[in-house]
């Protein structure tokens, strides 16, 4: 019986490389795959996430195995959470026999929400992304991002019209670097309860009239916004460091505007 063929196939990635030059990341990105997600509540959600995968190479190392990232998707394994994420990660480093890496997945991640008067639900689609990694010599970290769309009214419009005030739909990205849990709800209702209005998949007239009202009375700055946040998630015991960002698209001008800031607890 002859031997199998692959015994016979040289592994150039393994052979040793003599250019002294250690790569901080190799990998595979742009990986569409189905993903089921365990929520806060222990609902699973069926998705489909864009992956990044990638370790450190030691500078002896000619090549990284790449087909063994796409083995470690293919596994077969119940629903993701928080911490089957980083066991995840931790068994990508074993496979790859490295020290370092990063991990990064992102979707579209659904919340059912309730109109503010009439109660008719609907789902709202926000962008998540999580993000497990760990620099040579340390230890490995989680960051959970979200992208919020809401309502902001613009304060100098209202102080100087006689009626009315202009607004616009922003997107407000909240990153944190976490020390415990937390959930994509969680960080969606900071942005959303420090916006002028929240956003809905579905509105009745008397819910139209509340966010109308609601925004108007509220009025918010891109710069409001952001220092709004900052000061909720500085305030969080749970995460180490945080950067928020907000683009508003303006509804009377041709371009957006934009604030950012970032910073760390303790």
């Amino acid at each position: 019986m002859n031997a199998p063929e692959s015994i016979f196939l040289p592994d150039i990635q393994s052979i040793r490389d003599h250019r002294a030059l250690a790569i901080e990341q190799v990998g595979i990105r742009g990986l569409r795959y189905p993903l089921t997600w365990r929520g806060a509540d222990g609902t699973v959600v069926a998705t489909v996430a864009t992956l990044a995968l990638s370790v450190g190479l030691p500078a002896e190392q000619k090549g990284t195995h790449m087909s063994r990232f796409v083995e470690l998707v293919e596994a077969k394994r119940d629903a993701l959470d928080l911490s089957g994420l980083r066991t995840l990660f931790a068994d990508m480093l074993a496979r790859l026999g490295a020290t370092s890496g990063r991990l990064e997945a992102a979707f579209p991640w659904f919340i059912r929400k309730r109109a503010p008067v009439s109660g008719v639900e609907s789902l709202l689609d926000v962008d998540a992304a999580l993000r497990v990694e760990q620099p040579p010599g340390d230890l490995p970290q989680t960051t959970m991002r979200v992208v919020v769309p809401v309502t902001s009214l613009c304060p100098c419009s209202k102080e100087i019209s006689a009626y009315g005030a202009h607004n616009q739909r922003s997107q407000i990205t909240l990153e944190v670097v976490l020390r415990e849990d937390m959930s994509f709800e969680e960080l969606v209702r900071i942005a959303e309860e420090e916006a002028s209005c929240e956003l809905f998949g579905l509105l009745k007239r008397p819910d139209e009239k509340w966010v109308t009202e609601r925004a108007y009375d509220n009025p918010k700055f891109v710069e409001d916004l952001v220092r709004d946040i900052a000061l909720r998630l500085r305030a969080e015991p749970r995460i180490a460091a945080w950067q928020v960002a907000s683009e508003n698209f303006e509804s009377i001008h041709n371009h957006s505007a934009w604030a950012t800031i970032s910073g760390a607890n303790g």
